[in-house]
């Protein structure tokens, strides 16, 4: 209880400190003293690593002032909690002065050895800025800047949609480089344990004398992440082929084809104005985002790995099995629990922040499918929005989405610690008794 406390007053720390430094004149590119409400807004997204704006960042904030969300972004990518273990690591303290944070951490990365630790997380830190180095100078042959070429690969690494225009990724030619932040948005999406395996599985007998393959959390993150692209890249392409897309070459149509299909997973950019697309596209989207990426990556949403779980287990079920079985191996039964306990605290939360906004947003001009978009996104922390959403909220509507986004960000991990608590033993059992439902 106290290191799921401690963990999210540190993002609230987190938080007042962006969004004092970015009320600061010097963050504004007025040179005034800045709106204090909206430069909340932007520190929690920009922590919750969502990219949600009610205001436009290339206008409203100075270089300094972007450099502080860049940051912000970084931070709140790397979780507050693997960036203080990274620091006391540097500094030669011992992991072993905190252990449960240690065991928190673990279960945030799927690790389920406590062995190696020390250097898996300073090999986290090492591959994120390697990975945003190499993406930011090939993005600097097209933007020939340093600047924008670093701004957008920490954004697409880090699934954060900030962007220095107002129209997302609208004004980049669709080739090369759109497919280039694609793919890195993925690779910031399948989670630093899945990289890291992928980087390592080879030599793994070297070190420890174990047999080296892929684990099964990265097979089934790798196979979810490429069923979901592939869905979702037929999906677009199928509704979308004579709408938005419509007047495009055919190499033009595959590049906003994937494109459209990798963000929507908790990255919040976009090429095609989502306001634009067909409500079926945007119901597709809103599924993606529900769903996220890989556990201990930078997006939100269930994860991939719950929904992995939750298939089986219904595939299971239907055959008339009692164990749910993923590559040959049986999923523990506390894993199963988790994993429809996650769902439902998804599902209420996204329920419970619509309800919030019409109550809030009643009389405005949004529509219903622009107020439940807007919450799932806020909810799943991906930063996408129906035009100018926003930025119209009131500022009941604005401290909702920001409660959201928070939650959203803490949500995984909060279910995590709450499950990794010390159990109870009861002393008394009850009789079984059998209850019909469905």
């Amino acid at each position: 209880m106290r290191n799921r406390s401690s963990f999210a007053l540190g993002f609230l720390a987190l938080i007042a400190v962006g969004a004092a430094l970015l009320a600061c004149p010097f963050s504004r590119a007025d040179g005034a003293a800045g709106n204090l409400g909206a430069a909340i807004f932007t520190a929690c997204s920009a922590v919750c690593v969502t990219g949600l704006s009610v205001v436009d960042i290339a206008t409203e904030y100075s270089v300094a002032g972007q450099v502080i969300i860049m940051a912000l972004v970084e931070l709140g990518c790397l979780g507050l909690m693997t960036c203080g273990t990274f620091f006391l690591v540097a500094i030669g303290r011992r992991l072993s002065l905190n252990l449960s944070r240690e065991f928190t951490l673990m279960n945030a990365y799927g690790i389920e050895q406590i062995q190696g630790l020390r250097g898996l997380i300073c090999w986290i830190v090492g591959s994120m800025f390697v990975i945003e180095a190499v993406f930011a100078a090939l993005f600097h042959a097209h933007f020939g800047n340093w600047y924008e070429s670093i701004f957008y690969s920490i954004m697409n690494f880090c699934n954060a949609g900030f962007s220095l225009s107002a129209d997302s990724l609208g004004f980049l030619p669709r080739g090369w480089v759109v497919t280039a932040m694609g793919i890195e948005t993925i690779l910031g999406g399948i989670g630093f344990l899945v990289i890291y395996n992928l980087c390592t599985f080879k030599f793994l007998h070297r070190i420890s004398g174990a047999r080296g393959r892929l684990t099964l959390h990265t097979r089934v993150v790798l196979r979810f992440t490429f069923y979901l692209l592939v869905i979702a890249f037929l999906a677009f392409l199928a509704v979308e082929w004579n709408h938005t897309l419509k007047g495009m070459e055919f190499v033009e149509k595959m590049v906003v084809g994937f494109f459209q299909a990798a963000t929507p997973r908790t990255c919040g950019f976009a090429v095609v104005p989502t306001e634009d697309l067909h409500p079926l596209t945007r119901l597709i989207y809103e599924i993606l985002m529900f769903i996220g990426g890989a556990p201990g990556s930078a997006t939100g949403g269930m994860k991939v790995t719950t929904l992995a779980v939750i298939l089986y287990t219904m595939t299971a079920m239907c055959r008339g099995e009692t164990e749910t079985v993923m590559d040959r191996r049986t999923i523990s039964s506390e894993v199963v629990r988790e994993s429809l306990v996650i769902l439902m605290v998804m599902v209420m939360l996204a329920v419970v922040v619509t309800g919030a906004l019409f109550i809030t947003e009643a009389g405005s001009a949004l529509t219903s499918d622009a107020i439940f978009f807007e919450a799932v996104s806020a909810v799943t922390t991906t930063g996408l929005s129906m035009g100018d959403t926003t930025s119209t909220l009131s500022t009941a509507g604005r401290v909702v989405i920001m409660v959201a986004m928070f939650i959203g960000r803490l949500g995984a991990l909060t279910v995590v610690l709450m499950i990794g608590d010390k159990e109870s033993k009861k002393h008394v059992r009850f009789p079984v008794e059998e209850l019909v439902v469905g």
